[in-house]
């Protein structure tokens, strides 16, 4: 794998695993300008879609 690839991969996983935790455990928080649950699904998709990238640049150069 490349490090751009496993940089995407990685940055994804991270940005995922955060997201995660911000849609688990800020359901009773209140912040006056953004629900904290929206921002963890938010960034659930942006990781999901970094990590898809990754895999796919890692695939793709190896062939």
């Amino acid at each position: 794998m490349t490090s751009k690839a496993r940089g995407n991969l990685v940055e994804g996983i991270v940005t995922f695993l955060i997201g995660l935790g911000l849609w688990l455990f800020t359901g009773d928080v209140e912040v006056p300008v953004v629900t904290l649950t929206k921002v963890g699904v938010v960034m659930m998709c942006v990781g999901g879609v970094l990590a898809a990238a990754g895999l796919w640049q890692g695939t793709r150069r190896r062939t």
